[in-house]
């Protein structure tokens, strides 16, 4: 099957068979020795010299402990959103008591980082900025270097869900002074899902002393202490901790510029495919097209889940909807991770044969 979805991604054959292995004592030295080589490259992938944090969760749980490791109720937070994941940053903050702040980017769009200076200028009780860099459900990248620039010159804290690009497209940790940024397993790091990551700077492990939200099983500072030791505090997904250090292999072995060039390539070439096909991008500006995932407008007179289905079942290809209100209205070709260019002619070819059947013509 072709999974052309935004994740979980495919996975190399023997970095699922890394996963295969026997357990073994997550308190004993062979774990030790697995999750040191797999911090050190994570830093790297990260382009951080900071503390970076293993959790076992979803990608959905380092979102929440950036948000409960340095925040407290009734804090004043940005929630800059440009689509799906972008609202449920803003909703994990609110489920904690902070106070959220929603500027408004018509989807399709990149948030524009002089209205996010603008604002912060206005409202010097805004605590902390919370953005997705990647959004997967508009198929849109913010510029995060440009909005953290704006946000350090306010002096407020930056919280990046990272989880669509990290191991895909550029993201400078340090370069661009960012306080937490978290990822997931199941995306750029070609590994099943399982697993999140948090690279937590300076200013808001200082935070994290005076903030009050709850927090228990996302405490950072307990996982870092635990990882002097060689461990985490709780139980982690040892199989997929057995995956990711083969893929963290992999993926330096590579290099990481050269990953993005490869995915830099792969989705000119899809968006290049799919506008051959007549078909329209969602995103309203192509310098902002994300990387690691394309949205399309669903043309005129298809039902897509027609055309999804047709997709599926003939071609054995399988691509995602729209989530929210662009249900129905647009769907979405992942290319994260690992993908070839015989995966994408594939896409291609296979929307070039069932499109017709779906009832949109397709040009010659």
């Amino acid at each position: 099957m072709n999974l052309r979805i935004p994740g979980p991604t495919p996975c190399p054959e023997d970095v699922l068979l890394a996963g295969a292995q026997q357990m073994i004592d997550h308190r004993g030295p062979e774990f030790a020795d697995i999750i040191a080589r797999v911090h050190t490259g994570l830093q790297t992938i990260f382009s951080t010299a900071n503390d970076v944090a293993i959790l076992t969760s979803s990608g959905t749980g380092a979102m929440e402990g950036a948000i409960v490791n340095t925040l407290s109720p009734g804090d004043r937070v940005m929630n800059v959103s440009i689509g799906v994941f972008g609202e449920r940053f803003g909703q994990i903050a609110e489920a904690y008591g902070a106070e959220v702040v929603k500027p408004h980017t018509e989807y399709g769009s990149a948030a524009d980082p002089d209205m996010v200076g603008s604002m912060l200028a206005d409202d010097p009780t805004i605590k902390a900025v919370l953005v997705t860099h990647n959004e997967t459900s508009t198929g849109v990248t913010n510029d995060i270097g440009a909005i953290a620039k704006v946000v350090r010159s306010h002096d407020r804290l930056m919280l990046v869900d990272a989880i669509s690009s990290v191991g895909c497209v550029p993201v400078q940790t340090d370069a661009w002074d960012l306080d937490v940024v978290v990822t997931g397993s199941q995306k750029g790091f070609m590994v099943p899902p399982g697993l999140a990551f948090a690279a937590v700077g300076p200013r808001a492990r200082e935070a994290a002393k005076t903030a009050t939200m709850p927090r228990f099983y996302f405490d950072f500072e307990k996982h870092f202490s635990y990882f002097e030791r060689g461990q985490t505090p709780w139980t982690p997904a040892v199989s997929v901790m057995f995956s990711l250090d083969l893929a963290i292999e992999k993926l330096l072995a590579d290099g990481m510029e050269a990953v993005y060039t490869k995915h830099a390539k792969i989705a000119s070439d899809v968006r290049a495919g799919v506008k051959e096909l007549g078909l329209e991008l969602f995103v309203k500006d192509e310098a902002y097209a994300s990387n690691t995932v394309t949205a399309v407008k669903v043309p005129e007179g298809v039902e897509l889940s027609k055309l999804r289905g047709l997709l599926r079942s003939d071609r054995n290809v399988v691509v995602a909807g729209g989530q929210g209100s662009l249900d129905g209205k647009i769907f979405r070709i992942g290319h994260m991770g690992h993908i070839t260019d015989e995966d994408v002619a594939d896409v291609m070819e296979s929307l070039a044969d069932v499109l017709p059947r779906a009832g949109f013509p397709v040009p010659a």
